[in-house]
This record gives C-alpha cells, structure tokens and sequence, in this order.
C-alpha cells in the first residue's frame, strides 16, 4: 500500500508546518483512505558526519584486507587523548571505497540500526573500533552493501557537500528521525496511488488549497505528433487483434526521447529519499527518475535505451510459443491474451519483444551503465489485460497496481514531461521537442444525475449547492439541465465514476459516512421466519457435542494421496471418485475431501505433536462426493447471466455435496486428578456422542455391526458399528484401526465418528412433538434379565420388551450385560430396569403380571429366557 510523506505531500497542497501523521492519517480517514499504520524509524542516533583523517590498509590472513581509519566526528563525538586533547575516534572498516579525505555516515555507540543491531565498542582484527562507518543496507536505504556511503555521492550540491562538517546530525539531514504514513486504498481509486491523488483527498478532507502539477507540466510539454517517425522521436503502431471483452489494450502510447543522458549521474539526495522512504530502492538516475514520477503523478513509465530500438514500435497480443525473460530474471511462456510492447529488427515489424504492457520490461533494450540516449514511455493500458497478465505470470509490480486499478488517460504527456525535465536537470540531457502521441481515447459519456439521488440513495438531506460543489471538488464538471438534473463529466483520473449511484457515493463520502442518518427498515414479516428444520438440527448437533466436552474446529477441506494412504484407502481408487482443484493453494492436497475425519485428524494431529494429550474435537462440515458419470460442466460466458439451461447443465455436473459431522476423541475420557479415577477413550465414547446427538435432534438410529471379516479398513474390526436410520446407512461409529493411529501418531483406542447430517436429517418428521400427561398414579419397577444368544442385539431385546410392555411402559435401561460359563458359551445375559406406570389407575399385581407375561412372550420370539 502507499507511503505518505508530509513533506513530500507538501509539494502539492497547503499543509500546515506542524502537522503530524497522526492527524493526517485522520484526515484521509475522513474521506475513506484508510490508515494501514504509522512506521515509525527503526534507526536511532547519535548518526553523525565523519571525516576520514586516514585510513590505513591492513592485510589480513585470509587475503582480506581492512582499513584502520581516525574518523573526525567533532568535538562532541570525538575521542580524548591521555593529554585531553580532542582526537579523532579509531573505526574498523573494510569497505574498498574508504579513503583518507572522504565525508562518510558514522555511527556511534549507542545508535540502534533496523533489525535492532545495536553499535558500541567492540576489539577486531587487533584494534577497538568504536564506531561504524555504514552503507545504505545498514542504515534501511536501499539495498547497495557494496561500500559505506560517501557522501560526495550521495545527491548533495556541491554548496551542500562543503557545508557539512564533522558532527553534524545526519539522523535529520537523510531523514532516518522521520515516520511515515501507509494507507490502504480500495481498488476502485486508482488516483490515490499517487501524491497527486493523496494531495487532492487531503484537500477534500481539509479544505486546503490543491495545486494540481500536471497543469503546468501540460503547459511545458511540446505538442506531438501522431505516430510517424518522420514527424516524431519514433514510429509506434497500435495493433491489436484480439481485445478482451471487445477493449483494446492501449488505447495511448506516448513516447518523448531524451538524449545527450550522461552516464553514471547521481540521483539527487532528495530523491533517493524519498524513494526509499516510498519502499522502493535507488538504482539509477533514469530508472529512479520513472519511478519518482509513477509515484508523484500516478503515471507509470518505462525507460529504453534508444539506441537499441529498432522502429517502429508496434503494441500487440503475443502469438502462441512467444517466451521473455523480463527484468527480475525470470522467464515466462507468453499467453494470447498478453499485450505486448515490440520493436522490429531487420525490418520485421513488432517481431521482437521488449515487455509486458503495463507489466514488466525485458531484458532487452533497458537502460544500462552505457545507455546515452532514452526513450521514455508514457502509456495508458487497459485494466483487465494488465491484471490479467501480472496475474498469469506471478509478477506483481508498481506498474501493474497502478494499471489495473485506472490510471488517467489524460496524464502521459504531463508525466513524460516531468521525466524528460528531471534528466535535462540532473542527467544533463536534452529532452526532444518532438515527442509521439498515438491517441485513441474514446470521450467518457456523460452521466445523467438527479441530486434528489443523494437523498433517496443515501438518505442524505442537503441542498443542490452542495452536492454540485462536492463533486466539482472531486474534478467533475456539471451542466444544469434542469433545476434537479445535471449531465456530469467525470474527470479522466476518476474511471470508477459510471453511474449515478456512483456520484452518490462520492458526495457521501465527502459530507461524511457519519452524517447519513440511521433509520432501522420496516421490513414486513411473510411466510416462514427464523431458522429452518435442518439450520435448527445443525445448531443442536453443535450444542449438543460441546455440552458432551468436545471443542468445535474448521479445517481447510483439502487431502492428497498422504491422507488417503494414512486412512488406508487406495489412492488409485478413490482418487478418480475425489473432486480434483485445478489450482490447489498445496501441491500435495489437491483433492477436496470424501470424509471430514481426514482433514479433521490433521487437526488432531496438529493439537497432539504440540503437548496436548486429551483432544476431542470435532467439526460439521460439507464433504464433495464427485461421480465420475456425470456430465461435464459447461464453460459459462463472462459478464451476462447464465441462462436457465446453461444453469440447470452446470448444477447436473456438480459433485453431491452432504453436510457431515464428524468427531475424534484421543486420550482420557475420565480424569478426576491423582486420587481419582481415570479411563482412557474407547468406542462407547464415540457411541455415547452418536447417541446424544440422535437424542438431541429426535432420530431413530440402531448400530449395526458387520463382521470382522466386513469391517472397513480404516475400523478396528470388531469395535466399530454403522449407524442406521429408517433402515438407511447414515454413518459410522467406534475406533479407528491401530494401522491408522500409527500413520497419524495418534494414541491407541481413538474414538471417531462419523455422521452423513443431510441423510440423517432427511429422516425426521420435523412435527410438533405433543408432551404427554403427566401421570399422578405411582410406578411400578421390575428387574429383568434374559438370556439370549450373542447374535441378538441389546437393542432387539430392548424393542422385544417395549412392545410386551404395551402403552403402561415408561422406561427401559440396560444395566448389565454378563457372559460366562453360568450362561453357556455363545450366550449372554442382558438384564433391564424397566418401569411401568398407568395414565389412568394404580397398576395391581396382577396387571403387573400380566405385563411381565407378555414382555416374557415377546422375548421368547429371539430365543431369549428370563433368568431365575
């Protein structure tokens, strides 16, 4: 995000002398720049000017050689001799550029540098050093660690230069004592990407007089010719084929040559700072000149060595196999729908490339230590292509933000302008007065506005005065068509302005967000209100398993083939069956989950390696069951509605997508401290939750164990049960196979579950539940306990005896479950407290009887005897 400089903001508006960034960050608050932070300096002093008395080299052993330098930092900073007498302090340094004579930056003991490396005292290479001569690494600069920096090089006039004296503070001279502001700008305002856009917000907010530079600079720039090199500085052609969304890419290319540029010429010391305290790095006087002039004016520009181009210059799409190694290095497989700046060698026109439009340069034809004569471009690019090429090649840049957001179509020749003055003043070259303007910019039309919107929209209540006074502020020009309604000219550096509801947002903003009154709707209640069944059960669901002590997480949906192997499945089968991301935020996930138990266990795990040793957590979530028979999905078009058709074939082709709830359960379930007890977590942990959430949301679910011999894979055979409901599979229950605790380091006996909410949810009738009556005659409590075979189900007895019992049932428990040789072998004793009550009479022994009779009979239908 841009950083604001008061200093620098000074040039383009009336800023008062003490303000602080603290208020100026209020002030663009105001008008909707928000702020990111204030930067503080990281560098603290005493940071001084030396003066290298001498500097003595001094090989060392390993073929380094150092310098014993006596650095006169003044009389305050400087050292006492035995006599005390004032002498300069002895400083270490092994810079090849140090030299007797030079003025150089010093930093004393007790100055803190960036990254909080503190100076002091310190014996090496056989003599104290008590003190640091820096370069403009050390000191946050720029990134130049090739030597200290001399000041005779570093942008001061020579009037300046002689001025300054052993000493002197240079913590204010390089502005290392100042802050800065950072604001974040929202990607419709462009403008604001630039000390001009800054400087009129700031006018907005404040009412401080606005003094726009690109006026002058207009009226300084030469008139152009319209692209014929016998005319102009260069031939340049605009060529494009294939626009996106029928927008032609460049719509104006601006060149101006500068020539006579002598090589090696400083930038300014002014410049250099301001760039660095805009986050960007020096590097040389014309690529800082682009820079300096992107920043101030919001116009991005490019730099050429003329003498390498070979006219005309020709913007077009790239053709299929076309490749450029731009400026960072990297090279990039150009796509059809990237713009390209080319040149045409041998005649061949537009068959070299030079750049990404509004991108990055290439490698070829850039500026270097030799280059004499330069071709500045100016050039106004189309949002879309921009970003989308910075997107597709993984190059961000200056430019690009710029680009993308809008930038003013009418400001290339005023930036070009100000580039070519900068290195008339500086490079001691001489800018042409025959620059190139290919303009193809069609006239915004205008917008039709009612200021009656400014009410109705906004609920804004103000006078036509001030809502035309408003957005003229912001550079609009109004033509009164009626007494309410005006035809309203955007200006050229605000292209988010299209529509009414537009200009309505812009007077808000100004009046002030805070200034638009508060009024709640009445919004009429129709038809249902409130949540639905199903956002009901999932609430329960939730409650109900954190009243059960389990923590609630959300997980990225995201596996790959380690979590399958992990949970025991065969990437090769169920990758075919997994919805496959086209670009994965991970290489190694590239699969959206069948089961939230694997995503979940990552979690678990996560939660385990970091010291926690009871976990249990669990998650709702949708999971993406991809049918590899289904229609593929249509390509939609951009920017219209779909039609229904297109809609419905798109909907065919998605992957079903159920809400799940899965939980895991690691480590003591019981924990009463060490005189208490304590049980570790097993199955009827993860069956008890299954349970209460069954109980909680009103399903009947029965737990059907497979065999052994049919369990899952990823189940501990034997310990693990599927959950049906109306006779249909909707889950599964128990713990996770010791093979899996291994692969995901989890303890043994871990507990899981696994529910399909959509399936199970589907089940329930959703009916008012009516309460029965409470029934004043006492109960009547009996003990039974059967002898059945180990085939039949705990549950199957248990309905055998509800339906003995008749509508007098009120409660059945199991509360013994017994095996052994008293029983026989392949039997089992299960033993019930079953309470019986009447609605309407005292049960009598003999219709308790009479009860137990039945419930005897009913049992017997499963082989089941009562015991004795």
């Amino acid at each position: 995000m841009p950083m604001v400089d008061i200093d620098w903001l000074r040039e383009h508006v009336d800023v008062a002398q003490d303000l602080t960034y603290d208020q100026l960050a209020k002030d663009l608050v105001r008008v909707g720049l928000e702020e990111e932070e204030i930067h503080d300096s990281q560098v603290t002093g005493p940071i001084v000017v030396g003066y290298v008395v001498d500097a003595t080299p001094e090989p060392q052993k390993n073929g380094k050689i150092i310098n014993w330098c006596h650095v006169d930092v003044g009389d305050e900073y400087n050292d006492v001799d035995e006599n005390g007498n004032k002498v300069p302090r002895g400083i270490i340094c092994g810079a090849p550029n140090m030299a007797a004579g030079e003025k150089v930056v010093v930093t004393l003991p007790g100055a803190v540098l960036p990254g909080d490396f503190k100076i002091e005292p310190r014996k090496t290479y056989g003599h104290i050093s008590d003190g640091m001569c820096a370069s403009e690494r050390e000191l946050g600069l720029g990134d130049s660690h090739d030597g200290i920096i001399l000041l005779k090089d570093y942008g001061f006039t020579p009037e300046e230069y002689e001025n300054l004296k052993p000493g002197d503070d240079l913590m204010h001279l390089l502005h290392l004592d100042q802050p800065v502001l950072e604001i974040n700008v929202t990607p419709d305002r462009g403008y604001a990407f630039s000390y001009r856009g800054v400087a009129r917000e700031y006018a907005d907010s404040t009412g401080a007089t606005f003094t726009d530079p690109v006026n002058e600079l207009n009226d300084q720039a030469p008139a152009a010719t319209a692209g014929t090199a016998d005319a102009g500085d260069i031939d340049v052609i605009i060529d494009d084929d294939a626009p996106i969304h029928g927008v032609v890419g460049c719509d104006r290319f601006y060149a101006r040559a500068v020539r006579g540029y002598q090589p090696g010429s400083p930038t300014p010391n002014w410049m250099r700072r301001r760039l660095t305290r805009a986050g960007m790095r020096s590097i040389s006087l014309p690529v800082d000149v682009t820079n300096y002039v992107m920043l101030d004016l919001g116009q991005p520009l490019h730099a050429y060595d003329l003498d390498k181009i070979e006219p005309p210059i020709v913007v077009r799409r790239a053709k299929a196999g076309e490749k450029l190694t731009t400026l960072d290095g990297k090279d990039h497989d150009l796509s059809v729908e990237d713009l390209l700046i080319t040149d045409s060698p041998n005649g061949e026109q537009g068959s070299r490339v030079l750049g990404i439009a509004g991108v990055m340069g290439g490698l070829y034809g850039e500026v270097t230590a030799e280059t004499t004569n330069i071709l500045i471009e100016a050039a106004h690019f189309d949002q879309v292509t921009v970003a989308r090429s910075a997107r597709r090649h993984k190059i961000p840049s200056e430019a690009s933000r710029r680009f993308e957001r809008g930038v003013d179509n009418k400001l290339q020749p005023a930036a070009a302008q100000m580039a070519a003055s900068l290195l008339e003043r500086y490079g001691n070259a001489q800018a042409s007065t025959t620059p190139v303007d290919v303009n193809n910019v069609d006239n915004r039309p205008a917008i039709a506005f009612k200021a009656s919107e400014v009410a109705r929209v906004a609920g804004l209540d103000l006078p036509t005065e001030t809502i035309v006074k408003k957005l003229e502020d912001v550079g609009c020009v109004l033509t009164a068509e009626g007494d309410d309604t005006f035809l309203v000219e955007a200006p050229s550096w605000r292209p988010d302005l299209t529509a009414p509801c537009d200009l309505v947002e812009e007077v808000a903003r100004l009046v002030g967000y805070d200034q638009i009154p508060i009024h709640v709707p009445h919004a009429p209640v129709e038809g249902h209100v409130g949540l639905t069944a199903d956002q009901l059960h999932k609430r329960q669901v939730a409650d109900e398993l954190a009243e059960y002590g389990m923590v609630e997480v959300l997980s990225y949906p995201f596996v790959g083939d380690a979590d399958f192997k992990a949970f025991q499945y065969d990437p090769e089968q169920i990758a075919p069956i997994s919805v496959e991301i086209v670009n994965p935020l991970a290489g190694d996930r590239p699969y959206l989950r069948r089961s939230i138990l694997l995503t979940l266990a990552q979690t678990v795990q996560r939660n385990l390696h970091r010291g926690l040793d009871n976990v249990s957590l669990y998650e709702l979530g949708h999971v993406y069951l991809w049918d590899p028979q289904a229609p593929a999905i249509p390509a939609l078009p951009g920017g219209v509605r779909p039609t229904d058709e297109q809609l419905a074939a798109l909907d065919a082709g998605l992957p079903e997508q159920p809400l799940h709830v899965a939980g895991i359960l690691t480590g003591n379930a019981e924990d009463d401290g060490w005189l208490g007890d304590r049980r570790a977590v097993d199955w009827t942990d993860s069956v008890e939750a299954v349970h209460r959430i069954a109980d909680r949301i009103g399903a009947a679910i029965v737990l059907d164990q497979p065999t052994v011999a049919d369990a899952p894979a990823q189940w501990h055979p034997g310990r693990v049960a599927y959950v049906v409901a109306n006779g249909q599979q909707v889950g599964i229950v128990g713990e996770l196979h010791p093979h899996v605790n291994e692969a995901l380091g989890l303890p043994a006996h871990a507990a899981a579950f696994e529910l399909n909410l959509t399936a199970l949810f589907a089940t329930l009738s959703n009916k008012p539940v009516q309460a029965k009556p409470i029934s004043t005659f006492p109960p009547v409590k009996q003990d039974l306990a059967f002898t059945v075979a180990d085939s039949v189900s705990a549950h199957d007895l248990h309905e055998a005896i509800a339906r003995g019992a008749g509508d007098v049932l009120e409660s059945i428990e199991l509360f013994d479950v017994f095996t052994g040789e008293q029983v026989g072998e392949g039997m089992k004793s299960l033993a019930y407290a079953v309470t019986f009550r009447a609605a309407d009479k005292t049960l009598t022994g003999e219709d308790t009887e009479a009860i137990r009779a039945r419930i005897v009979e009913e049992a017997a239908k499963l082989g089941a005897q009562l015991r004795a």
